[in-house]
């Protein structure tokens, strides 16, 4: 009688276990005028995530990008508080401006709702301290979403740094040929060049890719200080904000250099690497990688990651699901973001002010 019992017990767990495992993450989606929000929307076939709602006033600009992903109008609210309370949601990606960030989690923190926001967290330290705060008084997960987070290559650097040696230099190329100048659509166009919406150009655009990848490299560890340059090399295409930023982040025991730039006559997101005896140098496809100063350079192709960390959105469910926990300074994590969005401060401080911002001590 027990071990029919104990079998019965085991075989409805296991079946409630599969049920739980095919049962999509309910998604809403707060704005449209993100491009990246393509990454998600060709994601909704898929079956692991559900989006219940879509957030976005602009109706002409949802209906072509719903018609293109052959997603019913029905998704659409023309706000978000009414998406929320309509769909309920288990999380929320805000695919809106900068600025934009701070109102969803102000939505969605009391709502006990979970928030992943597209790169970078917030668009000023100020916002982001609040946000900050609404997230930790409501127990919500708060992530942030790089594309370069989901490189395999990077996982790859990461587990190849102990034979670096302790690291001197990290330098991070990260940028394209300008927004302008590689079609993106007006709406996106028209907050990411403007100084309030974005809180800059280049510099907040790609300058947070490598603050982001110091912060995951270094372990957390804060800098001493910033120093940054930013220029418009093109004023007639981008007269508001800068298209050109160099941010030197400096350690205790070594430097980080980004290069963040509308510039590029291609579109890259690649870093070196340097340590005290050998150096890896990396792209979205691999890294050459020598350990020492007598072996080879030799060449390796990126391995992919394993679920759920091949992927934003398989991800996001993997926390919300408490399946995985999120690592202190993980790309993705507020730790690592918060110290992005210091970073980032001190670096438009630094250029406007033509000076080298010393970083504030933390206990």
């Amino acid at each position: 009688m027990k071990i029919t019992l104990f079998l019965t017990v085991m075989m409805i767990s296991a079946m409630l276990s599969v049920a739980q495992e095919k049962n999509p993450l309910r998604v809403g989606i707060a704005g449209l005028t993100h491009s990246h929000v393509h990454w998600i929307l060709g994601r909704a076939h898929d079956g692991d995530i559900q989006v219940v709602g879509i957030a976005e006033p602009n109706r002409d600009l949802a209906e072509r990008f719903l018609r293109q992903h052959h997603l019913p109008m029905t998704l659409l609210y023309s706000s978000l508080e009414e998406m929320l309370d309509k769909t309920r949601p288990e999380a929320v990606t805000a695919f809106n401006s900068i600025y934009e960030h701070l109102g969803v989690v102000k939505a969605c923190a009391p709502r006990k709702i979970h928030v992943m926001v597209e790169k970078p967290l917030a668009v000023s330290l100020d916002h982001a301290i609040e946000m900050e705060t609404l997230a930790r008084k409501h127990n919500i997960h708060l992530l942030t979403n790089y594309e370069t987070t989901w490189y395999g290559t990077n996982q790859d650097v990461l587990n190849s740094l102990g034979s670096l040696g302790r690291i001197v230099k990290v330098v991070v190329h990260a940028g394209h040929q300008g927004p302008m100048e590689i079609g993106v659509n007006n709406e996106f166009l028209d907050w990411l060049t403007d100084p309030v919406q974005n809180g800059g150009g280049a510099i907040t655009d790609f300058g947070c890719y490598g603050a982001n990848l110091m912060t995951w490299l270094m372990k957390g560890e804060r800098p001493e200080s910033v120093f940054a340059i930013t220029q418009q090399l093109k004023p007639e295409v981008y007269p508001k904000v800068d298209d050109e930023a160099t941010i030197i982040v400096v350690y205790p025991k070594a430097q980080g250099i980004i290069q963040a730039s509308w510039n590029w006559p291609y579109n890259r997101k690649d870093m070196e690497v340097y340590g005290q005896q050998g150096y890896i140098i990396s792209d979205r496809e691999g890294f050459r990688i020598k350990p020492g100063p007598d072996a080879p350079e030799v060449r390796k192709s990126s391995n992919a990651y394993p679920p759920p960390y091949n992927d934003p959105f398989t991800y996001l469910a993997a926390v919300i699901r408490n399946e995985i926990v999120v690592e202190r300074f993980s790309p993705s994590s507020l730790e690592n973001n918060m110290l992005v969005m210091e970073i980032l401060d001190a670096a438009q401080r630094s250029a406007r002010e033509r000076k080298r911002i010393q970083f504030p001590l933390k206990n």
